[in-house]
């Protein structure tokens, strides 16, 4: 693993009781500069990881709390009345960070999520005719709990391809949740945490993961899997182009993690259906038959053929 890389994973491993694959794909998502989903029960330490991996990069960290009767203007910002000048002034909303923790996003109307796309797929904002930059590295991780639906609003398919990833984290091992309540007794080890690494090596990172090497042989395997998704059985719509570019982008930083120059088929399987299950919309049948997003990229990348 890259040394620099290690220090962050091995910093955030001491704040959270996640899975070390569950940080590194976090880490490989913030490197291909996309964002994040995370589908998972309450309580798990959604929140305490986004502050963690803005701490240790010494960026900035925004939280927003999506409730029904939030605002664009509450995510994006908006101008103020100066009585004093007679001017108006513009006032950054909570977007304009390094780290965005959407917490609960379904609960707030399709209006107010669609103020995060353009932020999410171009890093800028436009308010008012005026478009704004965000400052770099920026990296959006959005929450929705999976078991609760009263009063959420679905995620509209625009949105969901905007994600470069969905994970979950899931409860930890008996040992490591006993460990986290007797690390918990006297302190948060959130006051704790140290910044490991700068947002210019981040920056650098992600200019150096595009230069990696990606077999042609393996572009077609990639290709292949994501147009196999619009002709499965039981796909009602299928991966998009973005969702290709997602998959290359992240096997690379994947590849970069883990210290190689080039990326290799168990790069692709292992991020296939962290990448594109959540773009998939399954028919009513499969969908009552229990059949899952991640069962039928798994059961996809089964029958390609793998490029030697």
């Amino acid at each position: 693993m890259n040394q620099k890389i290690a220090l962050l994973v091995n910093n955030l491993k001491g704040v959270i009781r996640a899975k070390e694959e569950v940080i590194e794909l976090l880490t490989a998502c913030l490197l291909a500069g996309g964002n994040i989903l995370m589908e998972d029960v309450p309580g798990v330490g959604k929140t305490t990881l986004a502050k963690a991996l803005a701490f240790s990069i010494d960026g900035n960290f925004s939280r927003i709390q999506f409730t029904p009767d939030l605002l664009p203007a509450d995510i994006l910002g908006c101008s103020i009345y100066n009585p004093k000048t007679g001017e108006f002034h513009f006032r950054r909303g909570p977007v304009f960070t390094n780290i965005l923790l959407a917490d609960e996003i379904n609960r707030a109307s399709p209006r107010t999520q669609s103020a995060l796309l353009e932020a999410m797929s171009e890093e800028q904002a436009t308010i008012e005719g005026h478009s704004y930059r965000l400052e770099s590295p920026f990296l959006v991780i959005a929450t929705e709990n999976p078991v609760e639906f009263f009063g959420t609003y679905p995620l509209p398919e625009a949105q969901l391809d905007r994600f470069a990833m969905r994970l979950n984290l899931g409860y930890p091992s008996e040992e490591e949740e006993c460990s986290m309540m007797l690390d918990r007794r006297e302190h948060d080890p959130l006051t704790q945490i140290r910044t490991v690494i700068s947002k210019a090596d981040i920056i650098d990172m992600q200019k150096h993961v595009k230069t990696l090497h990606v077999d042609k042989s393996l572009s077609m395997y990639m290709t292949r899997i994501v147009r196999a998704t619009r002709t499965e059985p039981g796909v009602k719509l299928g991966a998009s182009p973005r969702a290709l570019l997602s998959l290359s982008r992240c096997s690379q930083a994947l590849a970069f993690i883990r210290g190689r120059t080039y990326v290799i088929p168990d790069d692709i399987k292992l991020l296939a259906p962290k990448v594109l299950a959540h773009r998939l919309i399954l028919d009513s049948k499969s969908k009552f038959s229990g059949i899952s997003q991640e069962s039928v990229i798994k059961s996809i990348c089964s029958r390609m053929d793998v490029p030697v």
